[in-house]
C-alpha cells in the first residue's frame, strides 16, 4: 500500500492542488470582486462573454469540419475501392503530428493581406486581391483547427468502420436494400459513438486552442477564451486570468461529460465470434474523382503546409519570389541588411538554447509522466484492494485531460509563483515546465500503460511470487520488461505532445528557458516570418521523425508471448 500512497500523494501535487490553488487565488482577499468583474461588470462582455461566443464558435466549427473530413477520408480508406487508400490513410495522419501552429503560419504565408501591414502573403504580392475574411479572424481559425483536428475523428472512425462486418452489409443487400439504405440504417448507427466522440473531443480542443487564434485572431482583436486569460495574465490581471482559466475548465469538462453521457450504451455491437472484414463499396465511375477528392484534402493539409514552411524560409523577402532565395534565414551571420541584423536559427544561440531545452523537456516529461502512469497503472491493476484507492487514481489520472493547457500553466503559477514554505518559487525555472507537462501528460501515460499490463497474465507474477520474488523484483524483472514496448510507445508520443505544444507552456516561459514553441510564437508575432517558419520546421521534423518511430514501434511484433 505504501506505493499507492505515493502514486495519489503525488497526483495530488501535480493535480489536485494546482486546480485547488487556481480557485483560491480567486476567492483571496486581493482578488475581491473578481467574479462579479467576470461575469456581470460593465467590463464582462469583452472579459468574457464575447471571447466564450468566439471559443465556442471556434468548437462547433471545429468539430463539425474536423467530423465530416475525418469521417470522410475514412470511408474512403476503409469501406471504399479507391486507389492509394495506404497513402492516403498514412497522410491523414499526419496533421495532427505537426503543430497547430505550422499550420497557422503556412496559411498566413499564403493568404495574409495588407489590412495590417507588413508583407502580404503569396496571393497578395500575386496581384490576388485576399479578402479580409479570409485573412484574419473566425473563417481562418476554424479552417486551420479543421485541418489540424481532422485526423483526431479519422483515426476514431476508421477504426469503427473496421468493426462494421461485411457479413452485416452483405445480408442486408440480399434482402435488397439500396447502398443509400445500407449506409443509414446500418453503417451510421454503427459508427455514430464514433462520430459523436470525434466531434466531441475536437470540439474540446478547438474551444482551448490557444496558438491558431493567437496568430491568426489576435491582430484584428478576435478574443477566445484561451486568448483573452494568456492576455490578462501576461499584463498583471492575473486574478481575472485564474477566474477565466477555471470557466474553460468547466468548459472543456462539460464538452467530454456530454460526450461521455452521449456515448455510454450506443455501441452496437458489430463484431461476432466469426472474423468478417469489411466489405468495400464498388464506386464505379466516382472511383477517381473520390481518389481526387481524398489526395487533395491530405495534400493541402499534410504536404502543402511542409512545403509552404520551408519554401518561406529561403526566400530572401518575405513571401515573395522576387527577391530571389538565400540560406540566410537558416545559416547566416548576423547582416543590418536583412532581418534587423538578426542570425540565422542555426546559428543564433538563443534558438539553439531553446532547441536543447526543448528537447530536454520532451526528454524529461516523457521519462516523468511514463513512469507515474506505468506506477500508477501497476497499483491500480496489480496491487490495490479498496476499490476506492483504485478510483481516486484513475480519477487524479483522467483530471488533466479536462483541462486546457492555457489553463493547466496559469494552474502552476498559482500554486508555484509564489515561496511555500521554504520552497522558492519555481516561476521562471526548468523544474516548473517539468512538473507541469508531467501533470498534464499523465492520461494518456496512464492509459497506455493500463493498456499494456492489461496484456501481461497476473500468473506470471504469481509464479514468481511462489519463488520468494518481493515485489520490486517481480516489477523490475517481469512486469517492466514485458511492458516496455507499450510504455516507451506511449513515452515518444508524450515527447511528440511537448515538442510541439505551445498552450500549455506559453504562460511559463521566461527568457532564461526559452523554448522553441514560445519562440515561434515571439517571431511570428514581431513580423520575423522566416525565422519563425525555420523554428516551425524543425519542430514539426522532430515531431514527424518521432510519431514515426511511435508507430513503427507499435506496428512491431513483440519479442516475446505473455501467455
Amino acid at each position: 500500500m505504501w506505493l499507492a500512497a505515493g502514486v495519489i500523494a503525488v497526483l495530488a501535487v501535480l493535480v489536485a492542488a494546482p486546480l485547488a490553488g487556481l480557485v483560491a487565488r480567486t476567492l483571496d482577499s486581493d482578488a475581491d470582486g473578481v467574479w462579479a468583474d467576470v461575469f456581470s461588470s460593465p467590463l464582462s462582455a469583452n472579459l468574457l462573454w464575447q471571447p466564450l461566443t468566439n471559443s465556442l464558435l471556434m468548437g462547433l466549427g471545429t468539430g463539425i469540419g474536423a467530423t465530416v473530413l475525418g469521417a470522410f477520408l475514412a470511408w474512403v480508406v476503409v469501406l471504399s475501392d479507391v486507389p492509394g487508400r495506404r497513402v492516403i490513410g498514412v497522410l491523414a495522419a499526419v496533421p495532427f503530428a505537426l503543430p497547430s501552429f505550422a499550420i497557422a503560419l503556412a496559411w498566413e504565408s499564403v493568404f495574409r493581406n495588407d489590412r495590417l501591414g507588413g508583407t502580404p502573403g503569396l496571393l497578395s504580392a500575386l496581384g490576388v486581391a485576399v479578402p479580409d475574411v479570409l485573412s484574419w479572424g473566425a473563417v481562418p481559425t476554424v479552417l486551420v483547427l479543421t485541418a489540424h483536428y481532422y485526423s483526431l475523428s479519422f483515426v476514431i472512425v476508421s477504426a469503427a468502420l473496421w468493426g462494421v462486418g461485411g457479413d452485416l452489409v452483405a445480408a442486408a443487400e440480399l434482402t435488397g436494400a439500396s447502398r443509400l439504405r445500407v449506409a443509414t440504417r446500418i453503417v451510421l448507427p454503427a459508427i455514430a459513438p464514433a462520430l459523436l466522440s470525434g466531434f466531441l473531443l475536437a470540439f474540446a480542443e478547438g474551444v482551448s486552442n490557444f496558438a491558431v487564434p493567437a496568430l491568426l485572431g489576435l491582430p484584428v482583436r478576435f478574443q477566445t477564451l484561451s486568448t483573452r486569460l494568456y492576455g490578462a495574465i501576461a499584463t498583471g490581471d492575473a486574478a481575472r486570468g485564474y477566474a477565466l482559466s477555471i470557466v474553460l475548465v468547466v468548459v472543456a469538462g462539460m464538452v467530454l461529460w456530454a460526450g461521455n453521457r452521449a456515448t455510454r450504451g450506443r455501441s452496437f455491437e458489430t463484431i461476432t465470434g466469426k472474423a468478417s472484414r469489411p466489405r468495400r463499396v464498388v464506386t464505379g465511375a466516382w472511383r477517381w474523382p473520390l481518389f481526387c477528392t481524398a489526395s487533395l484534402l491530405v495534400a493541402v493539409t499534410a504536404i502543402v503546409p511542409g512545403i509552404v514552411l520551408v519554401v518561406s524560409t529561403v526566400l530572401r523577402r518575405t513571401n515573395s519570389f522576387s527577391g530571389g532565395f538565400t540560406w540566410h534565414y537558416w545559416l547566416g551571420e548576423s547582416d543590418s541588411s536583412i532581418a534587423q541584423g538578426m542570425r540565422g536559427v542555426l546559428r543564433d544561440p538563443v534558438v539553439l538554447s531553446a532547441l536543447q531545452n526543448t528537447v530536454l523537456l520532451g526528454l524529461a516529461v516523457a521519462v516523468g509522466a511514463g513512469l507515474l502512469g506505468l506506477l500508477g497503472a501497476y497499483v491500480v491493476r496489480r496491487i490495490v484492494r479498496p476499490p476506492l484507492v483504485g478510483a481516486t487514481i484513475g480519477f487524479l489520472s483522467y483530471v488533466p485531460f479536462l483541462i486546457p493547457g492555457v489553463a493547466f500553466g496559469a494552474a502552476f503559477i498559482a500554486l508555484f509563483g509564489a515561496p511555500i514554505g521554504p520552497l522558492p518559487s519555481l516561476y521562471g525555472t526548468f523544474a516548473i515546465l517539468v512538473l507541469a507537462g508531467v501533470a498534464a501528460s499523465v492520461p494518456f501515460a496512464f492509459q497506455t500503460s493500463r493498456a499494456a499490463l492489461g496484456q501481461v497474465s497476473g500468473e506470471l507474477e504469481e509464479a514468481a511470487v511462489l519463488t520468494g520474488a518481493s515485489g520490486p523484483r517481480r516489477f523490475g524483472r517481469i512486469t517492466a520488461p514485458l511492458v516496455s514496448r507499450g510504455v516507451l510507445g506511449g513515452g515518444v508520443l508524450v515527447f511528440v505532445t511537448m515538442v510541439r505544444d505551445l498552450s500549455l507552456v506559453v504562460l511559463l516561459v521566461t527568457p532564461a528557458t526559452p523554448l522553441l514553441a514560445t519562440m515561434t510564437y515571439r517571431f511570428a508575432s514581431e513580423g520575423f516570418t522566416q525565422h519563425a517558419n525555420a523554428i516551425t520546421v524543425v519542430i514539426a521534423t522532430i515531431s514527424v521523425v518521432a510519431t514515426i518511430f511511435a508507430r513503427r514501434l507499435s506496428d512491431a511484433r513483440p519479442t516475446g508471448s505473455t501467455s
